[in-house]
């Protein structure tokens, strides 16, 4: 059995997620208060030792990835287009309400992504990782609903937000499958 461990880190919070709007492939910068999220992650993260550090190719993921990697004096391995948050389409700006509930539909957003396939999508780019880096200790800094949509395929649940710049513990064997140590900062183990 060879067990590869991930940390998965959404990035840190942007003005978009400050106002509530759906951001999705859309190029949002970190603002202040998520670069303090990224600094404040480090201590978390130093507690265990990583491989590799890789990131999404978004800037508010990307930045995160670049704090957090000079924090543990680390540098990031590669940006993965696989790990762009997914694409809410013509839902992308906007806030709850009426424009918003005029693109919904079951599953999603007229236009978008679905759930469904930014989960198979995230998945797979985590499992090229394990397979690329196998039993090594992988930090991912990627966006919630992606990183969510994955964990949710890979142990069978239905799991609630990722907060901004939260601990994600996970290990994966390829025999095995997905086991969640931890989830938002709080201790869960679950195994498939």
């Amino acid at each position: 059995m060879t067990l590869t461990t991930f940390a998965l880190v959404r990035h840190g919070q942007t003005d978009w997620n400050a106002e509530r709007r759906l951001q999705g492939s859309t190029d949002i910068p970190l603002n202040d208060v998520g670069r303090s999220q990224a600094r404040e992650a480090i201590a978390v993260l130093a507690k265990y030792e990583w491989d590799v550090i890789v990131s999404s190719p978004l800037s508010r993921a990307a930045e995160t990835a670049d704090i957090i990697a000079t924090g543990l004096g680390q540098t990031v391995r590669r940006r993965i287009p696989e790990l762009t948050e997914r694409a809410f389409g013509p839902a992308e700006g906007l806030q709850d309400g009426p424009e918003l509930d005029a693109l919904r539909i079951p599953g999603g957003f007229r236009g978008a992504e679905s759930e469904g396939d930014a989960g198979l999508r995230g998945l797979a780019a985590l499992e090229a990782l394990a397979s690329e880096f196998s039993g090594q200790r992988i930090l991912v800094l990627a966006h919630g609903t992606l990183l969510r949509a994955s964990l949710d395929r890979a142990v069978g649940l239905d799991l609630p937000s990722i907060e901004n710049a939260a601990f994600n513990l996970a290990h994966y064997d390829s025999a095995e499958g997905w086991q969640l140590e931890y989830f938002n900062g709080e201790r869960v183990m679950t195994t498939v």
